[in-house]
């Protein structure tokens, strides 16, 4: 994998740049949208490519090692030959679904042992398996395994979870370095700097990390809760410290908001489920602001769902039809929501990159978190 920084922004840290991998370029700053079980939900790979024109997308290890299975992906050759998708792939290691199993889990120096949440079995994640899991599954990014924090979180706890945290990412470096990839194009490690939101313990972790000089840093620990401001403070602290001229990725981050100002501060790559999971409930994000579409004022409403947007749906459907679908549960009505918000977030990337680009980011920044944020 090899990152170039293409452009800065003068009044800010954002920074335009492009990841190259074995399946491809990537342009920063990215959004990556959620394909938790090696599926984007109610959207084609064709649209991904040719509408959306996601350039990377997410799966996650702990689905994926569950369900399609690893003896499955293996005989398919790799995600990429069983789900048809020909772009980047990246897949978090599992932590946070670890995190988010409290009541079904136990945690170990050794690892962690837990429940399947579709039958009960029990399995055991350690640094070293969830290594030769994401070798098998075949991401071109992979995350080291480590341990997500809760909000708020214990000092004692957030330390004692951070320096566990880094012996584990020393045994997934060992696993990592003295493993091959399977299927004849090369894969990338990702450390993960916690500390929760003390920031002695984020300029802590980052250093740490740091010093493993892997070809790029992802930030976890943080949207898990916290406010929108500690957020941005535990960012800047990290992004203080993480190599200027590796990626920067805040994992689960968020709001249209969030992934401008974090831009500012320097991040390059995001992931969320946001636009799809809140789509397919009804909330539509769009270039003028944040539709309800399941509201009664939409009723009889048949203008363009988002105006502003180069998109083909402009062509076709209202906003009065896509309320009476999503308010009938019509499959369809999921799908278009999806595509609206997977499409509204990339257009905005693309955006905030030519605005780098341009020397117009920060004024541009200001204005634009205003207009999508409004609910109309």
């Amino acid at each position: 994998m090899v990152f170039k920084i293409q452009s800065t922004d003068k009044k800010s840290k954002a920074r335009t740049g492009t990841i190259q991998t074995d399946h491809g370029e990537i342009k920063t700053p990215i959004f990556m949208p959620v394909g938790t079980a090696g599926t984007v939900k109610s959207i084609h790979q064709r649209e991904l490519e040719s509408d959306i024109n996601a350039q990377i997308i997410l799966g996650n290890t702990y689905h994926l090692y569950l369900r399609p299975g690893l003896d499955v992906l293996s005989q398919a050759g790799g995600i990429h030959k069983f789900n048809g998708w020909n772009r980047p792939i990246l897949t978090d290691s599992g932590g946070y679904q670890v995190y988010s199993l409290s009541g079904t889990r136990k945690i170990k120096e050794e690892g962690v042992t837990f429940a399947s949440h579709i039958d009960g079995s029990k399995h055991t994640f350690t640094p070293e398996n969830v290594m030769d899991i994401q070798r098998t599954i075949g991401a071109d990014i992979i995350m080291a395994f480590d341990e997500c924090t809760p909000y708020p979180c214990e000092y004692k706890y957030a330390r004692k979870s951070m320096e566990m945290t880094h012996r584990w990412l020393k045994r997934c470096c060992d696993r990592f370095d003295s493993t091959e990839p399977k299927y004849g194009y090369g894969q990338t490690l990702f450390p993960i700097v916690q500390g929760s939101c003390f920031k002695d313990l984020r300029l802590a972790s980052a250093e740490k990390i740091a010093s493993f000089n892997r070809e790029g840093n992802a930030i976890g620990g943080l949207s898990v809760g916290e406010p929108a401001e500690i957020m941005y403070e535990m960012t800047e602290i990290v992004c203080s410290v993480l190599p200027w001229e590796k990626p920067r990725y805040l994992m689960g981050v968020g709001t249209p908001a969030n992934l401008l100002e974090s831009i500012a501060l320097g991040i390059d790559m995001f992931d969320c489920v946001m636009p799809t999971r809140n789509a397919r409930n009804g909330m539509i994000f769009t270039t003028e602001g944040i539709i309800n579409i399941k509201n009664e004022k939409w009723k009889s409403d048949f203008s363009e769902i988002d105006p502003g947007l180069p998109s083909f749906l402009k062509n076709y459907y209202s906003k009065a039809y896509l309320r009476h679908l999503v308010a009938s549960k019509e499959i369809l009505g999921a799908q278009i929501a999806t595509l609206q918000n997977l499409t509204f977030y990339l257009w905005l990337m693309n955006e905030a990159r030519t605005k780098i680009e341009e020397g117009t980011f920060s004024e541009w920044k200001d204005l634009t978190v205003k207009k999508i944020m409004t609910r109309l």
